[in-house]
Protein backbone atom coordinates (compact mmCIF):
# COMPACT_ATOMS: atom_id res chain seq x y z
CA UNK A 1 0.00 0.00 0.00
CA UNK A 2 1.62 3.24 -0.91
CA UNK A 3 0.43 6.77 -0.05
CA UNK A 4 1.53 10.62 -0.51
CA UNK A 5 0.70 12.87 2.40
CA UNK A 6 -0.13 16.54 0.91
CA UNK A 7 -1.68 17.96 3.77
CA UNK A 8 -0.93 18.12 7.61
CA UNK A 9 -3.81 19.69 10.39
CA UNK A 10 -2.56 20.21 13.70
CA UNK A 11 -4.08 21.45 16.53
CA UNK A 12 -3.50 22.24 20.33
CA UNK A 13 -5.34 23.61 23.23
CA UNK A 14 -4.90 24.60 26.66
CA UNK A 15 -7.44 25.07 28.93
CA UNK A 16 -7.04 27.60 32.39
CA UNK A 17 -8.69 28.64 35.32
CA UNK A 18 -8.84 32.16 37.18
CA UNK A 19 -9.61 30.79 40.78
CA UNK A 20 -10.91 34.68 41.96
CA UNK A 21 -13.57 34.58 39.38
CA UNK A 22 -14.27 31.17 39.27
CA UNK A 23 -14.33 30.83 35.35
CA UNK A 24 -12.44 27.95 33.05
CA UNK A 25 -10.66 29.94 30.25
CA UNK A 26 -9.95 27.36 26.74
CA UNK A 27 -7.97 28.36 24.08
CA UNK A 28 -7.57 26.40 20.95
CA UNK A 29 -5.98 26.59 17.70
CA UNK A 30 -5.56 24.83 14.84
CA UNK A 31 -3.10 25.45 11.75
CA UNK A 32 -3.06 23.60 8.27
CA UNK A 33 -0.41 23.31 6.20
CA UNK A 34 0.21 21.52 2.47
CA UNK A 35 3.21 19.45 2.43
CA UNK A 36 5.30 20.05 -0.41
CA UNK A 37 7.72 17.33 -0.06
CA UNK A 38 6.44 14.22 1.92
CA UNK A 39 9.74 13.21 3.42
CA UNK A 40 9.51 16.51 5.32
CA UNK A 41 6.19 15.66 7.41
CA UNK A 42 7.86 15.33 10.58
CA UNK A 43 9.53 18.81 10.46
CA UNK A 44 6.11 20.03 9.36
CA UNK A 45 4.51 18.65 12.08
CA UNK A 46 7.54 20.03 14.71
CA UNK A 47 7.14 23.49 13.16
CA UNK A 48 3.48 23.71 13.56
CA UNK A 49 3.80 22.23 17.34
CA UNK A 50 6.29 24.71 18.04
CA UNK A 51 4.17 27.60 16.83
CA UNK A 52 1.22 26.65 18.19
CA UNK A 53 2.80 26.23 21.62
CA UNK A 54 3.79 29.81 21.55
CA UNK A 55 0.79 31.48 20.59
CA UNK A 56 -0.88 28.96 23.46
CA UNK A 57 2.03 30.71 25.72
CA UNK A 58 0.65 34.42 24.17
CA UNK A 59 3.59 34.58 22.40
CA UNK A 60 4.55 35.79 19.08
CA UNK A 61 6.89 34.87 16.21
CA UNK A 62 7.11 38.52 14.63
CA UNK A 63 8.46 41.11 17.02
CA UNK A 64 5.98 43.95 17.92
CA UNK A 65 6.23 47.42 16.35
CA UNK A 66 7.65 49.29 18.99
CA UNK A 67 7.27 53.08 19.76
CA UNK A 68 10.34 54.74 19.56
CA UNK A 69 11.42 55.87 22.98
CA UNK A 70 12.55 59.34 22.35
CA UNK A 71 10.74 62.51 21.62
CA UNK A 72 12.22 65.01 19.03
CA UNK A 73 10.64 67.41 19.85
CA UNK A 74 12.20 67.68 23.36
CA UNK A 75 16.15 67.23 21.72
CA UNK A 76 18.00 70.62 21.66
CA UNK A 77 18.38 71.39 17.68
CA UNK A 78 20.99 73.91 16.28
CA UNK A 79 20.40 75.44 12.97
CA UNK A 80 23.54 75.10 11.01
CA UNK A 81 24.35 75.42 7.19
CA UNK A 82 25.72 72.63 4.99
CA UNK A 83 26.41 71.76 1.44
CA UNK A 84 22.99 71.01 1.12
CA UNK A 85 21.60 73.89 2.20
CA UNK A 86 19.96 74.03 5.86
CA UNK A 87 19.53 71.59 8.66
CA UNK A 88 19.36 71.02 12.33
CA UNK A 89 22.23 69.60 14.01
CA UNK A 90 22.19 67.92 17.96
CA UNK A 91 25.00 67.25 19.92
CA UNK A 92 22.73 67.07 23.26
CA UNK A 93 24.11 63.88 25.10
CA UNK A 94 22.84 64.89 28.19
CA UNK A 95 19.27 63.95 27.29
CA UNK A 96 17.73 60.62 27.43
CA UNK A 97 15.94 61.38 24.06
CA UNK A 98 18.75 62.15 21.92
CA UNK A 99 20.88 58.94 23.41
CA UNK A 100 17.39 57.06 22.55
CA UNK A 101 17.19 58.25 19.08
CA UNK A 102 20.93 58.46 18.09
CA UNK A 103 21.04 54.03 19.33
CA UNK A 104 18.33 53.91 17.09
CA UNK A 105 20.02 56.11 14.24
CA UNK A 106 23.71 53.73 14.88
CA UNK A 107 21.28 50.48 14.33
CA UNK A 108 20.01 52.07 11.14
CA UNK A 109 23.45 52.06 9.58
CA UNK A 110 23.85 55.89 10.76
CA UNK A 111 20.57 57.22 9.04
CA UNK A 112 17.34 56.61 8.66
CA UNK A 113 13.50 58.63 8.80
CA UNK A 114 11.98 59.55 11.30
CA UNK A 115 8.40 61.18 10.77
CA UNK A 116 8.86 64.16 8.49
CA UNK A 117 12.85 64.54 8.82
CA UNK A 118 15.79 62.34 7.76
CA UNK A 119 17.74 61.75 10.35
CA UNK A 120 21.77 60.98 10.16
CA UNK A 121 24.49 60.33 12.44
CA UNK A 122 27.95 62.20 12.25
CA UNK A 123 30.87 60.13 12.01
CA UNK A 124 32.18 61.28 15.54
CA UNK A 125 29.53 59.18 16.99
CA UNK A 126 28.10 61.68 19.19
CA UNK A 127 26.30 64.65 16.62
CA UNK A 128 23.34 64.09 15.08
CA UNK A 129 21.76 66.04 11.84
CA UNK A 130 18.35 66.24 10.77
CA UNK A 131 16.29 67.55 7.79
CA UNK A 132 12.49 68.10 6.66
CA UNK A 133 12.16 65.41 3.77
CA UNK A 134 11.21 66.79 0.50
CA UNK A 135 7.77 65.82 -0.58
Amino acid sequence: MSFKVIKLTVGKGKTTTNEKQSEWIRRYYEAEVVIEDEHQIELARGSVEALLDMWLKGESITPQEQKPRYDMAKIRWEQAEGSSGPYEKSSDVGDPNFKNLLKDVQAHKGKMTVGDFFVWAFQNGATLGRKKRQK
